[in-house]
Formats: C-alpha cells, structure tokens, sequence
C-alpha cells in the first residue's frame, strides 16, 4: 500500500511541474526568427510569427516615419516627411500567432513621379506583450 502511495504522489508532483511548464511557457512571448518586410510604392506589409502567447489575441502595432525623395536624392521641403501607423488585433492559436500587417504613408501633397518614398523607420510592436522589433532604424 505504502508503494502505491508513492507512485500517486511521484505522478502528482510530475503533473503539477509539467503543468506550470506549460504555464511558464505561455508566458514568454518572443517572435519566431526576424520578422520580414516588403515595400511597394507607399505601403510597406510586415509578416511576423509569435510564440509563447498566452490568451485569445494580441494587438500589433507597426509605425514609422517616410518621406517624399525627389530625383536627386534629397527631400525637397520638411512637409515631405510623414509619420504612419497601423493596428491590428491577431487571433492566437495554441500560444501562437503568424500575421501580416500593412501600413500606408500618405503625402500631402502627394508622392507622385518622379518623386518616390523612402522608408526612414519602422517598429513593429506587440503592445499586449510589450514586444518590440525595430526593422529599420
């Protein structure tokens, strides 16, 4: 009898480590590898993967600054600088969350040939998790 016991409190105490395991687990959130980014004209589209998430959903934020280049290479006025923002509320699936967000800079007035925009900063942030990658400085 005093065998059996033992094996019922060596199995509890294995159950509880390997759930706050996974409890700690959950509770590290970190992005899976570097998040990636693509430009295209004014708009600038992030894809990112989480993991360690807890809870149903993560809100993401990307910002940054643009500005309006004239053909030799400079920007002709200080309006021609914009900043930007894009929010998004992800859905977590089993303490992870893949995602894309897109963001748009908007010129007033506009960013039109032969002018083009240059991308002088962006910073994708979790703000649920308080995560941040800066991927352009």
């Amino acid at each position: 009898m005093r065998l059996k016991t033992r094996y019922v409190a060596v199995a509890a105490i294995v159950g509880a480590i390997a759930a706050l395991s996974v409890v700690a687990y959950a509770g590290s959130p970190h992005f899976v590898g570097s998040p990636t980014f693509s430009i295209s004209g004014n708009t600038v589209t992030v894809n990112a993967k989480e993991a360690g998430l807890g809870g149903e959903s993560i809100d993401v934020t990307l910002s940054g600054t643009a500005e309006c280049i004239n053909s030799g290479g400079h920007h002709p006025k200080a309006v021609n600088k914009t900043g930007f923002s894009s929010i998004e509320t992800v859905p977590v699936h089993n303490g992870q969350a893949t995602y894309t967000i897109i963001a748009t800079a908007t010129f007033s007035p506009d960013c039109s040939p032969p002018m083009t925009v240059q991308f002088t900063s962006l910073v994708l942030t979790d703000t649920t998790n308080n995560l941040s990658v800066t991927l352009i400085p």
